[in-house]
């Protein structure tokens, strides 16, 4: 983590008793009728509160939810969040009606030190979507350093992000600080051989990462909805299965860099087919040669996971996003399930590092009971794709000032 301060440079720069610490978390967790249904994101930016918090640090709570239009919006309010915070990190979280100004400036005051505040959703003032330097100025009143435990937010330039980084002495928090070390290992200075599984719907939504894969890996995988352009681009019958026809060119022009750049790229070989894309349909796996054409690929087949499963045992670190076919459908899960379980052994017996990370790979993961074993299991989602696309995410590079 070369040029990122961490907690640890906090703690012997500067005594934290009483000093105001202001953390910007990810509170923004799903919820349904009022209730947290996944509490990930909390229970990641805990360890860095509660360490701030036990020096005796007023630790200052930033977030966004959800995506109001730069003003207060009820159903949009932190406070909720605030106290579901609480059981997470051992000790009371008070709650700001706002972010800025006053009421924020009071609040704080009244703080013990220890204490914990979560202020009032950062996007309910129009500056922190604009990145605005003098609404950044007005957040970094409220606290003598800054501390960035939000990688999920690091790609976009906001003001809690972004400008507040140059107001304040400026550290990256234990969850930040574990996930720049995770995505270090996968591809920033990885130990090789290194496999690439991707996969998902479209080739559209991932070219700038295949482009950038290609680069670094020796193997990928690419799986999924996604295979079947590339496969079509070969010349291969895909059926009436999802395929981006407009974007051959663009598969034929991966594989060809993929070649000059020496990565080998996996397709499959067999598949899993369908009349029907619905649960316990009728299916069976024919060679990529023989896809019938009232029918669609929805899967990798047996000969394909064994090929995959030969370089996984050869690999010495893997980077994983997106399923191999549409693991939210039986029996069209299999092929996922399969590769996540081999992957998941290999990283238990200590074989390889594996990172994986987007909303779906998280998913699939956990549906095959596989997320524990894997290294690191990025919650970032946007931002996790970007920096495997090789993209420089602002709210890191600002820690880098």
């Amino acid at each position: 983590m070369a040029g990122h301060k961490t907690l640890d440079d906090l703690f012997k720069a500067v005594g934290l008793k009483g000093l105001r610490v202001l953390v910007r978390a990810d509170l923004n967790v799903p919820m349904a009728e009022g209730r947290i249904t996944d509490a990930t994101r909390i229970e990641r930016v805990a360890s860095t509160i509660t360490e701030l918090a036990d020096r005796g640090a007023k630790v200052i709570v930033l977030s966004h939810f959800g995506r109001p239009k730069g003003a207060p919006e009820a159903k949009y309010s932190l406070a909720p969040v605030a106290a579901a915070l609480e059981p997470f990190i051992g000790r009371k979280a008070a709650f700001a009606s706002d972010c800025v100004g006053e009421v924020a400036q009071k609040a704080i005051d009244a703080l013990p030190n220890g204490g914990v505040i979560v202020l009032e959703n950062t996007r309910f003032h129009p500056g922190e979507e604009q990145n605005d330097a003098g609404f950044a100025r007005a957040l970094a009143e409220n606290g003598n350093v800054y501390v960035n435990d939000a990688f999920s937010c690091a790609h976009r330039a906001h003001a809690s992000t972004e400008a507040i980084a140059h107001e304040l002495p400026s550290y990256a928090g234990r969850a930040m600080e574990e996930e720049l070390r995770a995505l270090d290992a996968a591809l920033g200075n990885p130990t090789h051989p290194v496999v690439a599984i991707v996969g998902g719907a479209k080739v559209s939504t991932k070219i700038s990462l295949l482009g950038n894969l290609v680069k670094k890996v020796d193997t990928l995988v690419i799986g999924g909805g996604m295979a079947n352009t590339f496969l079509a681009a070969q010349g291969k019958k895909v059926g009436k299965s999802l395929c981006e026809h407009d974007l051959l060119d663009t598969a034929r022009r991966i594989l060809a860099n993929a070649r000059s750049a020496n990565c080998e790229i996996v397709l499959p070989t067999d598949v899993v087919v369908a009349a029907e894309f619905k649960p316990n349909a009728a299916a069976q796996t024919v060679s990529i040669d023989a896809v019938p054409d009232d029918k669609m690929i929805l899967d990798v087949g047996t000969d394909t996971l064994a090929y995959i499963a030969g370089r996984l045992e050869t690999a010495k670190t893997v980077v994983w996003n997106g399923p191999l076919g549409a693991f939210e459908t039986p029996p069209f899960d299999q092929g996922t399930v399969a590769a996540a379980r081999q992957v998941a052994m290999l990283t238990k017996m200590g074989t390889l590092i594996s990172v994986a990370g987007g909303g779906d790979t998280v998913a699939a993961l956990n549906e095959a009971g596989a997320t524990e074993d894997f290294t690191y299991v990025s919650a970032a989602g946007g931002a996790f794709l970007e920096w495997m696309e090789g993209v420089e995410l602002p709210g890191v590079a600002a820690l880098e000032h």
